[in-house]
């Protein structure tokens, strides 16, 4: 996906100049400038400023509209959105988180993600804030998650619910991937 370029698509349909967009979200006029060439790629925290100056949440950034106007109830593991491509810049050059997004969530009060975080990978340094409510299990591996002031490492069949306008991050430490089912609402993220 040509993150940038969506980037200065939704900047300009808003009137939104580079210098205006900066100031609201907190970054140099500089960076939009190389993040809408496609010379910077952004962390998911960045980009998330950036939407939420807009505003716009990732969903509605990543969502492709759907072919039928009927409802879809079904999807494949094929058909799921993924919100962090490697364009993001998520961890290391090789180790990338995939939040992989059930349907679109722009059309629903609640998103529900797939999210899989490799050996040594994690939301970014900055801490990820939004406006919903957040939980999720996880189903295979293990995580740090960072909420607040409070760091807990969760396992297998554990879970964490709560306001995501608490500072928060999620981070693997351990050797294997870890993978968690989680739920947004509203959609933010």
């Amino acid at each position: 996906m040509d993150i940038g370029g969506r980037l200065k698509e939704m900047r300009e349909e808003r009137g939104l100049s580079q210098r205006d967009l900066a100031a609201r979200a907190g970054l140099t006029n500089g960076a939009i400038s190389l993040i809408e060439q496609n010379k910077s790629s952004p962390s998911v925290a960045s980009l998330k400023r950036l939407l939420d100056a807009i505003p716009m949440t990732l969903s509605e950034f990543f969502s492709e509209v759907e072919d039928t106007p009927a409802p879809k109830y079904f999807f494949t593991k094929d058909e799921f959105v993924e919100l962090s491509p490697q364009e993001i810049g998520l961890g290391g050059d090789a180790l990338r988180v995939s939040l992989r997004q059930l349907g679109d969530a722009s059309r629903h009060a609640l998103q529900v993600l797939h999210e899989t975080y490799p050996p040594g990978s994690d939301t970014g340094p900055e801490l990820i804030t939004h406006e919903a409510e957040e939980a999720g299990i996880v189903v295979e591996g293990i995580i740090e998650v960072t909420v607040g002031d409070e760091i807990r490492v969760l396992n297998p069949g554990d879970g964490y619910l709560f306001d995501s306008r608490i500072p928060h991050r999620f981070r693997n430490v351990f050797d294997g991937p870890c993978v968690i089912v989680s739920a947004c609402t509203p959609p933010s993220f």
